[in-house]
């Protein structure tokens, strides 16, 4: 029996697509790029670099078929990572040209390797993107929970909180009005359970809860969308009013823009777990 078995899915080599993008990605920011603002030139190695080191470890575990020795479940790990993976790569993509190709005087060596940097990118955005389309739970399939539609949406969920919170917190937003201080809780409340959901699902301790886990998502899910639509209808109210002290900024109204967004996610997590069924044993 050999000891590596190279697989030949469409799967396998969107895998390796996506590892030999990110690599470009970062490889070319971090080597003569030349980038002026470290904190955004940070974040986008970051998602490239974070994204090429989990579909690494996947590609390993897999060739070497050490899946069922990994102490996570393997039905949710890979399909979690590249979900993130696609978020990450997928907000380099935009975030690069903007703070680093638009309106940006450099060398021409500079700019052609932060051409490589963005044009990788976007593949491989689209390559973690196809992976997910391939990993995802078809209808009557048996599959991990992270395959599943809410599985995703939780992961969508989580990624979109944490630029809510980088929105309102750099400057402080949320600290004038009590209704504000109410919507950052919802934001915390919410990701802090998502978060727990995703890391339940990938670790396989949903058998921990003291309730069923499918009675808990669904009463989650219905808890957040109730306080996600409070959120929804109060931080513009408290932000955009000139009563209250109007804070009309682009980080407050794209904060509003994503909370609206995340409401809609969870509205549509709860109607299709409502539809879920869940496979013991």
């Amino acid at each position: 029996m050999p000891l590596i078995v190279v697989p030949t899915s469409q799967l396998f080599w969107m895998r390796v697509a996506a590892l030999l993008f990110t690599c470009v990605a970062f490889s070319a920011a971090a080597h003569g790029a030349y980038l002026p603002l470290p904190v955004m030139a940070d974040w986008c190695i970051f998602c490239w670099a974070f994204s090429f080191a989990c579909t690494l470890l996947v590609l390993l575990v897999e060739l070497f078929g050490l899946q069922a020795r990994v102490p996570v479940s393997w039905s949710n790990f890979p399909i979690t990572v590249a979900c993130y993976a696609a978020l990450l790569c997928l907000s380099a993509s935009i975030i690069f040209p903007v703070f680093f190709l638009r309106h940006q005087l450099f060398y021409r060596v500079a700019r052609d390797h932060r051409i490589v940097s963005t044009v990788f990118s976007c593949l491989a955005a689209v390559a973690y993107m196809g992976e997910v389309s391939l990993s995802k739970a078809r209808p009557g399939e048996v599959a991990g929970y992270m395959a599943t539609a809410p599985g995703l949406l939780k992961v969508c969920q989580t990624f979109l909180a944490c630029i809510i919170f980088i929105l309102i917190s750099s400057p402080v937003t949320y600290d004038h009005h009590p209704a504000l201080k109410w919507c950052m809780a919802v934001y915390c409340i919410c990701f802090i359970l998502s978060m727990a959901v995703v890391v339940l699902c990938v670790g396989e301790w949903t058998g921990c809860l003291p309730i069923p886990f499918s009675k808990f998502l669904s009463a989650y899910g219905l808890l957040a969308v109730i306080m996600y639509l409070t959120a929804t209808i109060l931080w513009p109210v408290f932000q955009f009013n000139k009563s209250y002290g109007r804070n009309d900024n682009s980080e407050t109204i794209a904060a509003s823009v994503i909370t609206a967004i995340n409401f809609l996610l969870y509205v549509a997590d709860l109607v299709y777990s409502a539809r879920l069924v869940f496979v013991s044993g």
